[in-house]
């Protein structure tokens, strides 16, 4: 495995200018404060924090889809703070998204087979007969049947769709998944089912994963490493078992009060 990170923050910020205060002043908001944060090749980085900390947009960072208002951005050891169409399309080869509503994510009036086709298209990737072969491949990966691949999304349930959402995500090899609360508009009977299809497919196939999720419980579950978010900063981060079992920061140990469980482990 290498050492070099997938993707790397330094020093990130994001500062958003609001809709309020004066023309000639303006509110700012500073989403995204001093953020340093490593995604190493086959680990699951889990990044946690309440709603407005921060951690969506520095996941949209990551990815390419928000420039950093400062700091610096590596992609495999490359700067890539100020990204060029080439430098977007190398990324997005290499990292995918899985977002929270697979009913938005999805295309509603494309049929599942296209929806996972596409991606292939768009990179140019195989020959039709091959992309035909991957697209049964994704379709079982993820467990759903092939009759699924000539439904709409909307003939599907939420799990299902997040299946199918996952699916594309892998269309293209990636080496990276974002997973931004990829559980949280489904129905908790399946957000088991959802967590543990990310978790054996990261390990079969041997992915980097960034999860993120408000809820600490869900979090442990799939995370080598976390990160705690508060008001835009990470206040910490280390190895999941150790974090849990000895929370440095009152912020972690807020989070950690509100599962009870997680602080008396042996108490069932």
């Amino acid at each position: 495995m290498s050492d070099t990170p997938i993707i790397e923050l330094k020093d990130v910020h994001v500062t958003f200018t609001t809709r309020t205060g004066s023309i000639f002043k303006p509110n700012k908001v500073h989403a995204v404060q001093g953020v340093n944060m490593k995604i190493m090749p086959g680990q699951t980085l889990g990044l946690v924090g309440e709603s407005g900390c921060g951690k969506s947009t520095t996941a949209n960072v990551m990815c390419g889809l928000q420039r950093p208002t400062s700091g610096k951005v590596f992609f495999k050891g490359q700067e890539v703070t100020k990204r060029s169409a080439s430098d977007r399309r190398k990324i997005g080869k290499v990292v995918s998204v899985v977002f929270q509503d697979p009913a938005t994510a999805l295309n509603a009036r494309m049929v599942v087979r296209d929806q996972l086709e596409d991606p292939l298209i768009v990179n140019k990737i195989g020959s039709s007969k091959e992309r035909k072969e991957r697209v049964h491949d994704l379709i079982h990966m993820v467990g759903l049947p092939f009759s699924s691949l000539d439904a709409l999304p909307g003939q599907l349930s939420g799990g299902q769709r997040q299946r199918v959402a996952i699916a594309r995500a892998l269309a293209i090899h990636p080496d990276a998944i974002i997973a931004d609360e990829p559980t949280s508009a489904l129905d908790v009977s399946v957000r088991a089912q959802i967590l543990n299809l990310l978790t054996d497919l990261k390990d079969q196939l041997g992915l980097a994963m960034v999860f993120i999720s408000h809820d600490i419980q869900t979090v442990r579950y799939v995370s080598d490493r976390i990160a705690v978010m508060n008001g835009g900063k990470v206040v910490e981060e280390g190895p999941a078992a150790q974090l849990l079992a000895n929370p440095q920061d009152a912020y972690t140990r807020t989070l950690l009060g509100a599962a009870p469980s997680l602080l008396h482990p042996q108490i069932n």
